[in-house]
């Protein structure tokens, strides 16, 4: 099977993440970057017969696609919930471009949102990792990460200003992002350095800042596509791929399952690496930034420490990588956080990264992940001439 262009995204919408959500509620967030994204397609309401929905860690099982399809005003033809963690808004892409190519639907809604409030936490009903691993002490994804950071720099001569490096050419991109969380001063490899250790060898600036907020992507049909208000950007590969929940059954902590989910995006794009404009990778922690790049193909396996180290990460560098600043500077408000990384790439393909703006970006490789580097969707997203 081959999605390669046969559907586009054509209209996004973002909050900016809020540090004291309030009130609000995750249903009402997704109904505004619900509304914020049809608007920006330029299409109405009764256009989306696709809905998308995630499930919010802070809500789990309280949001259905029914009841929020029926509280939005939305009589989809196609609708479901993605769950597969951080891992969800690249993998609802797809599966929007997937339905659209079957007939099944013209227009998708695409929509993620999720709050912060102390206490709120998602505990699976059934969980290895609950019953055999945190009685022990690998407690929640900061000691996976952690975990996975010592054994690159044993393996690879991986150091600890290379991770660094990565925050902060993103907070180099960020500064131009208005919507980002740190958007008000640089960091240094320094800064970086000497913040608070949380899990060595990971310090707290490489570490993301959970917020609450939302995003949305409305993906359509070829038809719908040329009625858009904004260029329309294909989905022309895409891939998926987990071989473990839980990092005690992952068969190596340092080649993840990106390698084949990438591998699968490049060949239905017919495409390679060194042929993106930018790169849109998840980045949870910084080594996820480094152990990206290696296993999507941008460099060898055990090189991505020296690769960010020699190129430049900010949006005006020899490699661009998340130039919304990642979730490392933007926030993360739960799988709003990843959805981060694909309204990014939206936007810079479609023109509209203002400030950030990459030159000439017309081909853009996005990665979600979830949990500790187990569920991947790699993406090839292109803007046409």
């Amino acid at each position: 099977m081959s999605l390669k262009g046969k559907a586009a995204a054509i209209g996004i919408g973002e909050l900016k993440p809020l540090k004291e959500p309030g009130n609000a509620t995750a249903l009402g967030l997704m109904g505004k970057v619900a509304a914020e994204a049809i608007a920006d397609a330029g299409l109405e309401k009764n256009d989306i017969d696709g809905f998308l929905v995630g499930m919010p860690f802070s809500d789990p099982g309280m949001i259905y696609p029914a009841s929020a399809a029926e509280v939005f005003g939305l009589r989809p033809r196609m609708l479901n919930v993605v769950d597969i963690g951080g891992a969800s808004p690249a993998g609802m892409i797809w599966r929007a471009a997937a339905a659209i190519d079957a007939g099944m639907c013209n227009a998708v809604l695409c929509v993620v949102a999720d709050l912060n409030r102390a206490g709120d936490q998602r505990v699976p009903t059934v969980s290895v990792q609950r019953e055999f691993e945190a009685p022990y002490g690998n407690i929640g994804a900061n000691c996976g990460y952690a975990m996975i950071a010592h054994r690159h720099m044993f393996e690879f001569g991986t150091k600890a200003e290379q991770m660094a490096k990565v925050a902060v050419d993103q907070r180099a991109n960020a500064l131009n992002n208005p919507l980002a969380t740190f958007n008000d001063k640089p960091l240094t490899i320094s800064d970086v350095l000497s913040s608070r250790m949380i899990v060595d060898p990971l310090h707290l600036f490489e570490i993301v800042s959970p917020v609450s907020g939302g995003a949305a992507v409305i993906v359509a049909s070829a038809d719908v596509a040329k009625r858009a208000k904004h260029p329309p950007v294909w989905i022309l590969g895409a891939g998926e791929y987990a071989n473990h929940a839980t990092i005690t059954y992952a068969p190596s902590i340092v080649e993840s399952p990106i390698k084949p989910a990438a591998e699968a995006a490049f060949k239905m794009a017919g495409l390679a690496p060194k042929d993106m404009d930018f790169v849109c990778p998840y980045d949870c922690y910084t080594i996820t930034v480094i152990v990206t790049l290696e296993d999507a193909g941008f460099c060898k396996k055990g090189q991505g420490g020296k690769f960010v180290e020699e190129h430049d990460l900010t949006w005006k560098g020899d490699f661009p990588c998340n130039t919304h600043g990642g979730q490392l500077s933007f926030g993360q408000p739960g799988l709003a956080g990843g959805m981060s990384h694909v309204t990014e790439a939206i936007r810079q393909l479609m023109g509209r990264g203002g400030k950030r703006q990459v030159k000439d970006a017309h081909l853009g490789y996005v990665n979600g992940n979830g949990g500790i580097m187990s569920e991947q969707v790699s993406l090839v997203l292109e803007r046409r001439s």
